[in-house]
Formats: structure tokens, sequence, C-alpha cells
């Protein structure tokens, strides 16, 4: 009994200590977040917009009738990844012919607002998740949150965490991929 004892402890901190090497291994990014939505339709939801002419919500079934590749980001004015990721964002409007969708999340109209009118609008249409429950229905774990969505309307990529360096290259090779795609 006393040698049980003895060797339980040992093999709860030989388990915790595997545990922690593979956690922290170089070979994990911990922006790989796999989403269960992939291969699956637009998730229902309806906003209201903000400074987007004409259009005074944005739903799911706006999203689906598209039938263009459509980019989809989350962010919020008081997140920092947010606005650094914020260039990268203008030049994938620029250059692609793609529909980039802004979700703003858990964020006040105002500041929403003033954050677009100070850094640039990159997006078509900017919908306000202040409850944050679109978010939840996305299956976001934060901001930013970036979805990327074919002709079809059905999600085909996300990548949680700003898009910056070999992070946005990775997306736009996805993307070019997409783009070139028959449907």
């Amino acid at each position: 009994m006393k040698r049980v004892l003895f060797i339980f402890p040992l093999i709860v901190a030989l388990g915790i200590g595997l545990f922690s090497v593979w956690g922290l291994s170089g070979d994990r990014n911990p922006s790989d977040i796999p989403s269960a939505l992939i291969g699956k339709a637009i998730p229902n939801f309806k906003l209201e917009t903000i400074m987007t002419e004409g259009i005074s919500e944005l739903s799911n079934n706006d999203l689906a009738k598209l039938e263009k590749i459509t980019v989809v980001n989350f962010f919020a004015s008081w997140c920092l990844p947010c606005k650094l990721e914020h260039s990268s964002l203008k030049k994938l409007n620029s250059s692609y012919d793609i529909q980039l969708v802004g979700i703003s999340y858990k964020d006040k109209k105002s500041d929403t607002s003033n954050w677009l009118s100070e850094l640039g609008n990159p997006y078509h249409v900017v919908g306000l998740d202040i409850s944050g429950r679109t978010g939840i229905e996305w299956g976001i774990s934060g901001v930013p949150e970036t979805f990327l969505i074919n002709k079809k309307g059905e999600i085909i990529y996300n990548f949680a965490g700003p898009l910056l360096g070999k992070n946005l290259a990775h997306f736009e090779n996805i993307l070019r991929l997409e783009l070139n795609k028959k449907q």
C-alpha cells in the first residue's frame, strides 16, 4: 500500500510534465483552432448595420445571396490586434475581388463608428453584434477572427487571430485557391 501511495504522485507528475511539453512544443499553432462550421452554411443571424449606405440590416441570407467569395471579419475598437490587422484587411479588399464584411463584436456603436472613421472603413458592410450572440453562433474564440466563405455560402476556412505576416500570406493562398476554382 505504501508503494502505491509513493508511485501515484510520481505518475501524476510525469503526466503533467508530458502534457506541458506537448503544449509548449513549437509545432503547435494556438491560432489553429478547428471550427465546427467548416463545410457548413453560414449560421443564422440578423444584425443592425453601421456606416453602410442603403443597408440597414445584415443577415445570413444576405451573405448567402452574394455569389461572391466573402471574407467575414469579427473585430472590435477595443481590440489592439484588430487595429494591427486593419491595414491587412484594406490590402485584401483592394487586391482581390471579394466581399469584405465586418462584424463589430461586443462594441458600442459610437466606438465602432469613430474607430472606422479614424482608420478607414475597408468593409463593404459592417454589422453590430453588441450582445455577442452572433459571435457565439459562429463559434469565435475572440477577436479578431476571420472566416472565408465560398460562393455557395459555405464556410471553408477560419483563422483566429490577426492576419499579419505569414498568417496573412497563408490566408491569401487559401483565398487565391478559392478564387481560381470553377464553381
